[in-house]
């Protein structure tokens, strides 16, 4: 809902910050006040054209401000898009701002983003809906009308699974179309398939071999280095040949020695231990050093062979991937596709079976679900037909168009074949003839202003469950209504702000009397200028205001009248 609006040099507004409340919201006031600009500021916030005649005289930015709060329904309904926008807030808050500027372009912020005006008006349509100036009515967009009967008739989980056989007709029709496609695209894709699965088949990769190879090229270029090497560490270590005392020779004198010691003194033993277990280890290394030097060999050959695999895998890894497991894994991929064509024939019989079987399953569910649209569409009309009765519209109808059209691929229904898409194989319009004699008409047709959000304030009572908008607006409602009819529709309106948060901007004490948050719109002079000032009214104000409504002005009489009426309206509630 709409917690707070802030609005600062928009046209007569210098200033307002106007706390808001669940339920009923009725704001009043003179003609001129600024009960509309304050709708507009609003309006502004949903998206709406933002004018440099706007800013007040004298300013250079207009700003308006709206705080909005979540509930939890809500704000998951949201999430997808705010993350997407990587607005998302775990507080629960939206924060919606949008400055008009006299000589640059306006700008638009959410949760203290910049965002565009596409991205403003996507959010805001899940936000709030102004009836009565012919923005933001969701009921009258032609796509929302199934969505709303669907909900009104509790369809939405066949309407699911109607879905569901949807999604997967059009992955069926997908894979059939691609084994469809030009036979001779098909066989050049074979003979290049076959030709990449042969060349990485005949190579025998194997995972690891690249650097196996690597270091067996590098061990054969060095032959000699290493052999090298190797002799010179094992002269040293044993060969008494090379210097006339190894370093094992000498380590043995030391050896004998420490025994010598230890056995005079036994605090030496464990050195003694250490050093001869030193000789031990360093007669292995000597032994280990001679047969690896004894396996060195410098073979032109097999270094050859080397070079020509490692060129190879170098090849196919510039063909078909990073590494060798990426060229493998490529090879799969090759044969799967492969087969798949190959046995395209078998599997485009299997996948024409489904799509049969799919099709008569979606004739049979969206059969059963255009019925249950009918049932629905029959209460439907009732209940807003009777609720236009109570709004002095008794000469109104209602009507659900449900109609479906044809379409060559489309799902097979009593001899006929029908468009479908997830919603099912109906297209739902709501009609409306206003008076006797009139033809039905698309509601966007209808007349506007006080007409037209009586027929809203209508449809949104028959559709408070179902529908999602958490904030209705309804300004000029009471357009050529008398205090009688004003009655019944401030009712309705206190029913419906059971389910919603509901502005009404009236000029009707019988509608205001309903209002169970009233601020009064007034306009002064402050420093020689006209500037409008908005103020929640105390109970005894509220007396005061709804008498001026009545009579004109404040006397004993009007004050008792509006009594009367606050008094009714509580005991009815």
């Amino acid at each position: 809902m709409l917690v707070e609006l802030y609005i600062e040099n928009l046209a007569i507004i210098a200033s307002l910050r106007i706390p808001f409340a669940p339920g009923l919201n009725v704001l009043t006031g003179e003609t001129g006040a600024g009960k509309s600009i304050i709708i507009d500021a609003v309006g502004l916030l949903l998206g709406g054209r933002a004018s440099p005649e706007l800013v007040r005289t004298d300013c250079d930015v207009a700003v308006v401000e709206g705080v909005f709060a979540l509930s939890q329904e809500r704000a998951d309904l949201l999430r997808e898009t705010l993350q997407a926008y990587g607005l998302d807030d775990p507080s629960g808050e939206l924060v919606v701002r949008r400055e008009v500027a006299r000589e640059r372009r306006s700008s638009c912020r959410v949760n203290g983003r910049s965002v565009t005006l596409g991205m403003l008006e996507e959010l805001s349509r899940h936000l709030v809906d102004i009836h009565g100036q012919g923005d933001h009515l969701s009921l009258l967009q032609v796509r929302h009308h199934i969505d709303l009967l669907d909900r009104f008739g509790g369809l939405m989980g066949p309407r699911e699974a109607f879905a569901e056989l949807v999604t997967r007709l059009k992955q069926v029709r997908a894979e059939i179309n691609a084994l469809r496609r030009d036979e001779r695209e098909l066989a050049r894709r074979v003979d290049l398939l076959r030709y990449q699965t042969e060349e990485i088949g005949a190579a025998r990769l194997r995972p690891g071999e690249e650097e196996e190879l690597a270091l067996e090229r590098t061990r054969l270029a060095n032959a000699e280095k290493l052999a090298e090497l190797a002799a010179e560490v094992y002269g040293l270590l044993a060969d008494s040949e090379r210097t006339t005392r190894t370093i094992n020779d000498l380590l043995g004198v030391v050896v004998s020695d420490l025994a010598e010691l230890a056995r005079l003194d036994p605090r030496l033993s464990e050195p003694h231990e250490r050093t001869a277990n030193a000789l031990y280890e360093l007669d292995d290394l000597a032994h280990s050093i001679r047969t690896y030097a004894d396996e060195i060999a410098h073979d032109p050959q097999r270094l050859g062979e080397i070079e020509e695999r490692l060129d190879l895998i170098r090849s196919l890894k510039r063909k078909y991937g990073d590494s060798i497991e990426d060229v493998l894994a490529f090879g799969a991929r090759a044969q799967a596709e492969l087969d798949a064509i190959t046995h395209s024939d078998e599997r485009q019989q299997e996948l024409l079976a489904e799509e049969s079987a799919l099709l008569q399953q979606m004739g049979v569910a969206g059969a059963a679900l255009t019925e249950r649209r009918r049932e629905a569409a029959v209460a439907l009309s009732a209940r807003i037909e009777s609720e236009l009765e109570d709004l002095n519209m008794q000469s109104a109808r209602f009507l659900v168009d449900l109609r479906a059209e044809e379409a060559p691929d489309g799902v097979p229904v009593q001899g006929q074949r029908r468009a479908f898409s997830a919603t099912g194989l109906d297209r739902v319009e709501f009609l409306i003839a206003p008076n006797l004699g009139e033809a039905p008409q698309p509601l966007a047709k209808t007349a506007s202003g006080g007409e037209t959000s009586r027929l809203m304030l209508a449809m949104k009572n028959a559709l408070s469950g179902s529908d999602m908008i958490p904030t209705l607006i309804f300004d000029e409602i009471d357009a050529g209504i008398g205090g009688r009819t004003g009655d019944i529709v401030g009712r309705k309106l206190w029913t419906l702000a059971r389910e919603h948060q509901v502005f009404c901007v009236t000029h009707l004490a019988q509608m205001a009397c309903y209002g169970e948050h009233h601020l009064r719109v007034a306009k002064q002079l402050v420093d020689g200028r006209t500037v409008s000032t908005v103020a929640p009214l105390s109970q005894a104000e509220r007396v005061d205001e709804l008498a001026m409504m009545l009579g004109g002005a404040v006397t004993a009489a009007t004050r008792s009248s509006a009594k009367e009426l606050l008094q009714r309206v509580a005991q009815q509630n």
